[in-house]
């Protein structure tokens, strides 16, 4: 990802003996040129960016299960029995309830009946994922389909990693404002303004997370490194600028 480079800015103005701050006055005007507010006097100002990355925290799994025979009560029963596994399997793996979706679909085909479920199930640790869905097609064999994972990030992941991005591109500014300081024998003072001027994110760490050709499947780490999610915060900060003589004096 291409980053700007960053810019520094820093603003030194010499001190009176009654500490206010000195300007010329303006030819053919008997008052001085109006100065900025003090705390816009002395400062430095620094822009810094920051980049999280983090992979998916949940993953769907669907599961499905289907029968058709020409009596209605044996579709149903063949199809329950499976079923039923499957979700034991699931709550084995200590997936909760309120993670557990099934679906059922019952109908007449020609001179059959058709039974069919679906299993919709939302793992947040993706061992217990597979584990369990290796477990499904071991058991169960050709009588159930088990389809690929889909990985994805909950909303609250998603601005948790925006929050560390930004924190981390201010604790970034504040380093770099320091340095700055102490090469001009200034002391770093409070913030003045802190503003994210921009965020970027991406899906994806890099290319080589694609398969190897299209007529391969995309295994599960090549499948959550496509899920994983880059945010990219810039950020403008104003610190105040303290000379050291001046904190001497205080003192």
């Amino acid at each position: 990802m291409a980053i700007s480079p960053a810019q520094v800015f820093a603003t030194l103005l010499s001190d009176t003996e009654n500490g206010k701050r000195c300007w010329p006055e303006r030819r053919g005007s008997k008052s001085p040129v109006p100065s900025p507010s003090p705390s816009a006097e002395r400062e430095v100002q620094v822009s810094a960016t920051a980049e999280v990355s983090a992979p998916p925290n949940r993953a769907r799994v669907c599961v499905l299960v289907a029968s058709r025979k020409e009596a209605a009560a044996a579709a149903k029963s063949s199809v329950s029995r499976r079923l039923e596994y499957i979700v034991q399997s699931v709550r084995a793996h200590g997936v909760r309830e309120d993670c557990i979706t099934v679906t059922k679909d019952f109908r007449r085909i020609e001179n059959a009946y058709q039974m069919e479920a679906e299993v919709s199930v939302i793992f947040n640790d993706f061992s217990k994922m597979e584990n369990c869905c290796n477990l499904l097609v071991e058991k169960l064999d050709s009588s159930v389909v088990v389809g690929s994972p889909q990985f994805y990030h909950t909303t609250e992941a998603v601005e948790s990693i925006r929050r560390q991005a930004c924190l981390r591109a201010v604790a970034n500014s504040r380093r770099k404002a320091f340095e700055v300081c102490r090469l001009l024998g200034q002391t770093l003072g409070r913030p003045l303004i802190v503003r994210e001027e921009e965020i970027k994110e991406t899906e994806g760490l890099t290319s080589e997370a694609q398969a190897p050709d299209n007529t391969r499947p995309l295994t599960i780490q090549q499948q959550i490194s496509n899920a994983s999610v880059t945010v990219c915060s810039k950020v403008f900060v104003t610190f105040e600028l303290k000379s050291k003589d001046n904190l001497k004096r205080n003192n």
